[in-house]
């Protein structure tokens, strides 16, 4: 890791970081989170109980296409070919959460974590919006990168 900002220049303005001289990696990123609810909107969630239709399904979905849309959303991140968005969601009945793990995959020049971030946090928001009629205080958290490997900087694993 470096001690130094990468996304501005020295006069401050924030800038997109120039990759073109960076080795071509295959590139890694694990990035997971939860999302704590009510025990009812749980069990609703896992007997298919909504309306609005498989709430697991959906936000697994939705946690893929967040991470193709990152770009679209975080400013200075690059528009990256993905080779692979994995995002698998649990449910935890003991802690009254669904889980959620991001695994996203290229072979380029900068790394995957904003995307894998990117979608934890739209699967996530997307549990929230199908149970928000039932569950308004669901609580989204430890919204977190575990894992990068490739590039320059190596591998790195959450403790």
């Amino acid at each position: 890791m470096t001690d130094e900002l990468t996304h501005f220049d020295p006069a401050g303005n924030a800038v997109m970081v120039d990759v073109a001289n960076k080795d071509i990696t295959e590139r890694v990123a694990v990035a997971k989170g939860s999302v704590i609810m009510q025990p009812a909107t749980l069990e609703q969630i896992m007997q298919r109980g909504f309306k609005k239709g498989d709430v697991l399904g959906v936000a697994q979905l939705a946690g893929i296409m967040g991470a193709k849309r990152t770009p679209d959303l975080i400013p200075l991140c690059h528009p990256l070919a993905l080779t692979s968005v994995e995002v698998v969601l649990s449910c935890d009945v003991e802690r009254h959460a669904v889980d959620i793990t991001a695994t996203v995959k290229l072979k380029g020049r900068t790394g995957v974590e904003m995307e894998a971030l990117t979608a934890v946090a739209v699967a996530g928001l997307t549990v929230y919006d199908m149970c928000k009629a039932i569950d308004r205080g669901m609580c989204l958290g430890e919204i977190r990168l575990v894992h990068k490997s490739g590039g320059k900087s190596g591998t790195y694993e959450a403790l």
